[in-house]
């Protein structure tokens, strides 16, 4: 491969893992929700993530050999590339909301430039993923200001999510090892640059939610770093593939 092939299997590789890690303890809610209704959007949203992942699995795949269904279950915790804010237990149902409007928020504002990323299939599949997203990041959003304008309970624990998470958020925007090289050839746009988009986006919305915003973080995590958390996920998302590695589903 080449040095931009490279680089670009490694952030493909990231954007997977953390699809994939999130969608893991989103389905954790399933028959627990508060509500009817809303086990069975996040259920949904879950399986939208799966489905990002396995996009983004593929387009590596296509750079670097192997198959999806290898990286997701066959590979140890140190060798996933996904942030530490999709790896943290779920928490409350505001711990769940708040985190993945945060992520989704994320998304958007990323997915927003690799629309025109130089590498053409990342481009439609940012552009696909773009679509699903929008109704993630309305759906969340709407939960962050119900239970934040809501009683002195849920204001509570929104807020104490938000403190919680805040300084996870910049692990989001790290520039991987090789970032520079994909940023020069116009396949990914500037961390900095989607970071400024992401905060347009957030601040206010928590801000309107009557969310204090914590300090910025002081530590900036590589995306190799990871909590004892991931272990215990992947001990049980890989456990029926792993008791047979041979099996054909």
């Amino acid at each position: 491969m080449t040095e931009i092939e490279r680089a670009l299997a490694e952030k493909l590789l990231a954007l997977a893992d953390d699809e994939l890690i999130l969608a893991h303890r989103n389905s954790e809610w399933t028959g627990h929700a508060p509500i009817l209704e809303e086990d069975i959007a996040l259920a949904n949203i879950a399986q939208d993530e799966l489905g990002h992942a396995m996009l983004y699995y593929e387009l590596h795949c296509a750079l670097a050999g192997g198959t999806p269904d290898r990286l997701a279950f066959f590979r140890e915790a140190a060798d996933f590339r996904n942030v530490q804010l999709v790896e943290l237990p779920k928490g409350d149902w505001a711990f769940t909301m708040l985190r993945q409007y945060l992520f989704d928020a994320y998304e958007l504002a990323l997915l927003a430039q690799l629309t025109h990323s130089a590498h053409r299939p990342l481009a439609e599949v940012a552009a696909k993923v773009r679509n699903e997203e929008l109704y993630h990041y309305k759906h969340t959003g709407a939960w962050v200001r119900r239970l934040g304008l809501g009683t002195e309970e849920s204001h509570c624990r929104m807020q104490t999510a938000l403190n919680e998470l805040w300084p996870y958020t910049a692990q989001l925007f790290t520039p991987g090892a090789d970032e520079e090289v994909l940023v020069k050839a116009g396949i990914t746009p500037p961390p900095a640059e989607v970071r400024e988009a992401w905060a347009a986006k957030v601040l206010p919305w928590l801000e309107a939610a009557n969310l204090s915003i914590p300090l910025a973080p002081t530590v900036t995590l590589r995306r190799a770093e990871h909590t004892p958390h991931l272990t215990r996920l992947l001990a049980e998302m890989q456990s029926v593939a792993r008791s047979d590695p041979a099996a054909e589903w």
